[in-house]
């Protein structure tokens, strides 16, 4: 794990988001002198991707989009070598090559390769003007094709599919949205605050269709028809699929590094080959809510694994202490944060509280195991909200009546050790 003081290391780090970017800056922080390559399969410069719906949307151009500049790279002396994907890694040999041949030799390897869209196959899914969403050339295809679109169907009721509804009712379209759980967010939100965002959908002019999918679709060319499994019809210009995303990891086919949902990290971040790591969206690290290892794909957990992993390849030792689900997100005028277990196992020995105000529009769910928060579901009036993420992150006893936790106004400092 450690090398000797001024020892030169070459460091290659396969993916281009705030992982890579953040253990590359890390890398030099504590090396200044070891050469560091980052690959991305994109031809752009790092970007921020959970600014893809706003380039939909066109409140940002693509160049506000830029996790940090040309010049942040060159003063640091990080190589870029954009437009490559990696095709194999070689463990044995210490090497990797890409799709166009290039073979790079490494000390230290990181994969931060993100996450590939699940794409849904049926009849029709390869008419033109059906697309995902998880790239910026996704959001360019899209701002090309929307000069001839007026019905847009969401296929999918996640984060993903949420965003790209609020970015396509902004240019004007008219919006459907199918999902096949009973509401939208339905990994995330429990089934009271599911209504509420559902409501606020509705307000706001998208048309829910939920318990249902898509079983096929229909065009000339291009799509214009979508047919659901419950027998009805949604007629559609554009699509967005947005099912749900999988560890972008088919290049590690004979690598002989474990996969299971994702690549498999102990808890320094390293696979079960030495010297090579993992993060982000790729990475199935110790989430500390469920005690197990599970991919937690937000952007705040690959910003801290990245850097984590850029110690570790640094020859620092630092553990890390393991991460959990959490979101917060604005629908029209419905704030929410959720994290951690928020749908729990019945008869598990979980305790559930509640308290809402819809004169207020407020809801707030904690769920417990003892004296532990373990999840919690928030609906307006969020802003402290972040010191209970701290708290079940931490895995913080709450030694006080927990029924006060739910009071107007409670301060939530109080329950952090002094």
């Amino acid at each position: 794990m450690s090398f000797a003081r001024g020892q030169i290391m070459r460091h290659v780090i396969v993916g281009t988001g705030i992982a890579g970017t953040l253990a590359a800056e890390t890398i030099r922080k504590f090396d200044p002198k070891s050469p560091i390559i980052i690959l991305g399969g994109e031809p752009f410069f790092p970007y921020c991707r959970p600014m893809i719906s706003m380039l939909l949307e066109g409140s940002v151009a693509p160049e506000e989009m830029a996790i940090r500049e040309k010049e942040d790279f060159l003063s640091r002396d990080i190589e870029l070598l954009l437009g490559e994907s990696v095709r194999e890694v070689n463990v044995l040999e210490r090497k990797l090559e890409t799709e166009r041949g290039k073979v790079i030799p490494f000390d230290r390897l990181l994969i931060a390769t993100g996450a590939d869209p699940v794409k849904i196959q049926v009849d029709g899914c390869d008419l033109a003007n059906i697309f995902t969403m998880r790239h910026r050339e996704d959001a360019e295809r899209m701002l090309k094709a929307l000069p001839e679109v007026r019905r847009v169907l969401i296929v999918g009721g996640g984060l993903v599919g949420l965003k790209a509804a609020h970015a396509l009712l902004a240019r004007g379209t008219k919006v459907a949205m199918v999902e096949k759980l009973a509401h939208p967010l339905p990994l995330v939100v429990d089934g009271k605050s599911g209504a509420a965002i559902s409501q606020r959908l509705e307000e706001m002019g998208v048309m829910l269709k939920m318990g249902v999918t898509v079983a096929s679709f229909a065009g000339n060319g291009f799509v214009k028809e979508a047919s659901l499994d419950d027998g009805s019809r949604v007629r559609c210009d554009l699509v967005v699929v947005a099912v749900g995303s999988r560890p972008a990891v088919s290049f590690l086919g004979k690598s002989f590094i474990r996969v299971n949902q994702g690549i498999l990290v102990d808890s320094f971040l390293e696979t079960d080959a030495k010297d090579i790591y993992a993060a982000g969206d790729v990475a199935e690290a110790t989430d500390v809510v469920l005690n197990r290892r599970k991919v937690n794909a937000v952007w705040p957990v690959a910003a801290e694994q990245g850097i984590v992993a850029g110690m570790n390849m640094a020859g620092k030792r630092v553990v890390y202490r393991g991460s959990m689900g959490r979101n917060v997100l604005r629908i029209g005028d419905l704030d929410v944060l959720t994290g951690g277990l928020v749908n729990p196992p019945p008869n598990e020995g979980y305790d559930v509280l509640e308290d809402e105000n819809r004169r207020r529009k407020t809801y707030r769910k904690l769920v417990f195991k003892g004296d532990v928060l373990k999840g919690l579901v928030m609906l307006n009036q969020v802003e402290k909200g972040g010191t209970l993420l701290s708290i079940i992150q931490r895995q913080i006893p709450v030694s006080m009546e927990k029924e006060r936790l739910l009071e107007p106004g409670f301060d939530f400092s109080q329950l952090l050790p002094r």
